[in-house]
């Protein structure tokens, strides 16, 4: 039997956090969805999976761009400067609209950059989309 499908999810708002993984999880497909709160927490759980036996690095990532600690930028960039992370999609979800953090984003190679909507429904739906399009629609290479 196949891994489940794993995303980790970089949020600090607890409402939104909650809003994805329940959208992830309404689904056919197996995830599994780790959650950090903070850019360091992040960074901590991929050098953890990464370093341990039989740890495994998600298979895609959905990254807030204003986090505590160190915000999702850095946390970005530290990603695609990583050999061992830099194959690993990531999807920044953020609130933010300004056409600097767009251009930034892209810069630092993002896989693509959604504006999170204000409605919950609307948010459901988007996740749902992030979810289908990388899981059903693209490749993505597989394990490591």
């Amino acid at each position: 039997m196949m891994s489940p499908i794993q995303v980790l999810l970089v949020e600090d708002n607890p409402g939104d956090a909650r809003l994805a993984r329940e959208a992830l999880a309404d689904s056919k497909l197996r995830l599994e969805v780790i959650e950090a709160h903070d850019g360091e927490a992040a960074i901590e759980i991929l050098h953890g999976a990464h370093n341990s036996e039989g740890g495994r690095l998600p298979d895609l990532i959905l990254l807030d761009l204003n986090l505590p600690r160190k915000d999702g930028r850095e946390v970005l960039a530290e990603i695609k400067n990583s050999a061992e992370w830099k194959h690993i999609p990531v999807v920044v979800l953020t609130s933010s609209k300004a056409e600097e953090d767009i251009l930034a984003t892209y810069q630092l190679h993002a896989n693509s950059y959604i504006t999170k909507p204000i409605d919950l429904t609307q948010m459901e739906r988007v996740v749902k989309e992030i979810k289908d399009f990388w899981f059903t629609i693209v490749r993505l290479p597989s394990e490591r």
